[in-house]
């Protein structure tokens, strides 16, 4: 299997350094390609992967091909490779908000998978939604399904109003997580303690609470029970919360984050059919 990323960006270089790592391709190569000089030469390297600079000396042959591009780019990106494209060749998007309609009428082909990756890839901890077209068989999607895991974790998803709703829980999450830190450094601050511990404090607490999270069964509000007691710190904490609505306005964030994603797909889904009206 070749392997074909377009896009040597922060997204397409994770992907790619994972796959280069990992053992995903037993045979074949791993090609990525840019048009940046600078990227090129940083690409070049790393020694992980074939680099290109034209997309005609890599994209007839790949296997694969991964889309990591800004979406502002894809209709663009799509024309320059149509002309290209080789039958059978399976294509990976994690364009946001581009449809999988939209990428299977501007590059003329059926097997699409629309991925949403989020940030904690960068370190292998990502979790990457994703959902295809009805021409990718099972065979296919298991093996796009161990592509994506070279990242972290990867679910399937039934639909692509799905991929949005993942929008705004998983590939906007880890922002709503940092702004709670944030808000949690802030107070350790006002409280007395320098930056520097105040950094310790609040990133090894998360740590162990996600930790504490991802070994058992519990619930969150378990694990809440756990810490919290009968007129006690942390239940003045949670009460505060609780009298100040904070769990109702993160969801009306997560659905902030889910409508936009939406919006965004539709804006998108508009200048593809304008640009072929």
């Amino acid at each position: 299997m070749n392997v074909l990323v377009i896009g040597g960006g922060n997204m397409g270089m994770t992907y790619a350094e994972a796959i280069g790592k990992s053992n995903f391709l037993n045979t074949g190569n791993l090609m990525v390609y840019d048009k940046s000089e600078k990227k090129l030469a940083e690409l070049r390297a790393s020694g992980l992967f074939e680099v290109h600079e034209y997309l005609s000396t890599c994209l007839p042959k790949a296997d694969v091909v991964l889309i990591a591009v800004k979406p502002v780019h894809a209709a663009g990106l799509m024309a320059e490779m149509k002309p290209m494209l080789s039958a059978g060749q399976l294509f990976v998007s994690i364009m946001a908000g581009v449809t999988i309609d939209t990428i299977k009428q501007g590059l003329g082909v059926s097997k699409v998978v629309r991925a949403m990756p989020n940030l904690p890839a960068l370190v292998g901890l990502g979790m990457t939604s994703f959902t295809a077209s009805e021409h990718v068989s099972r065979l296919e999607l298991a093996a796009i399904e161990r592509l994506l895991d070279t990242t972290g974790r990867s679910i399937k998803l039934p639909t692509e109003s799905k991929i949005d709703a993942s929008t705004g829980i998983s590939g906007s999450g880890p922002a709503y997580i940092f702004y709670f830190m944030q808000a949690l450094m802030d107070a350790a601050l006002k409280m007395g303690f320098q930056e520097e511990d105040a950094r310790l404090l609040v990133g090894q607490t998360f740590a162990g609470a996600v930790e504490l999270f991802n070994s058992s069964d519990l619930s969150p509000e378990d694990w809440m029970a756990k810490v919290a007691s009968k007129g006690g710190t942390t239940r003045a904490a949670l009460d505060s919360m609780d009298d100040n609505n904070v769990n109702a306005l993160i969801q009306e964030a997560a659905y902030a984050a889910f409508r936009r994603a939406e919006e965004l797909g539709a804006q998108t889904k508009g200048k593809e059919e304008g640009a072929h009206a």
